[in-house]
């Protein structure tokens, strides 16, 4: 979050697999930030919580999008170390407003209060006010736009207290405004311009994917501070790929 408060760009690797190792490479490489997917990929609560003391070791940030809007369910993951949530498929400000509920401590939310958890050291510190102010500032709740119904709500999601990023899932919702006859993407793009729009009229940030420099610095120049551009999934395909060349 201080790269964000302080105008910077928050530069993300995607993780979808129990790749250990990767958290240290993305960290000495530069990346700000991993995505863990849970959404479209299998975990087990104990590989996230291995994970999580790895993160703490080579200071890079976690967003993590889980496959639960299930209250308990989502609070736990910032328990275990987790410096963010991604929700997919938020079309609504009522669907926001549940979510910064789940995930926010009072006055804001009305998330539990547990702090002996890895967030908080495992110390369980007597000032309670200290760790949910701390916790409501630097952990984040992000809020994906992937249907042309969220992107007809963004200002009144973007509005709701307790929501810190927006992100364009341009897949999703490039998929559902082409069934919409967006044939050239010209809908999609005016898309990015209202989330855009919306992020800054209400003070909060938004991001999306972005591959290749042209793309980054398009996004970049419209506001964006959260991109992603690189994962295992397709680092894994190219090198694979690049190798087998090499017999050629």
């Amino acid at each position: 979050m201080a790269r964000v408060r302080a105008g910077e760009v928050v530069r993300s690797a995607v993780l979808g697999h129990y790749i250990p190792s990767f958290v240290c490479h993305a960290a000495e490489a530069g990346y700000d930030c991993i995505w863990l997917d849970m959404e479209h990929r299998t975990w087990t609560t104990r590989e996230i919580q291995s994970l999580m003391p790895l993160f703490h070791l080579y200071d890079i940030d976690c967003m993590l999008r889980p496959p639960t809007l299930e209250k308990t369910g989502l609070y736990r993951f910032l328990e275990d170390g987790v410096t963010g949530l991604m929700i997919p498929h938020v079309p609504t400000a009522e669907r926001a407003k549940f979510l910064v509920d789940a995930v926010k401590f009072p006055p804001i939310g009305d998330r539990g209060l547990d702090n002996a958890g890895l967030d908080s050291g495992f110390l369980q510190s007597g000032d309670a006010q200290a760790y949910t102010e701390w916790a409501n500032r630097e952990t984040f709740l992000t809020i994906q736009i992937e249907t042309p119904e969220a992107v007809s709500n963004v200002d009144q999601i973007a509005a709701v207290d307790g929501v810190d990023f927006l992100f364009v899932g341009p897949g999703d919702l490039g998929l559902r405004l082409a069934q919409l006859g967006d044939h050239d993407g010209s809908q999609l793009e005016a898309a990015f311009q209202k989330v855009a729009a919306a992020a800054k009229a209400n003070g909060i940030a938004w991001g999306c994917p972005a591959s290749g420099p042209e793309m980054i610095e398009k996004r970049r120049s419209q506001g964006a501070q959260y991109l992603a551009n690189s994962g295992d999934f397709m680092t894994l395909k190219n090198g694979l790929m690049a190798g087998i060349k090499q017999f050629d």
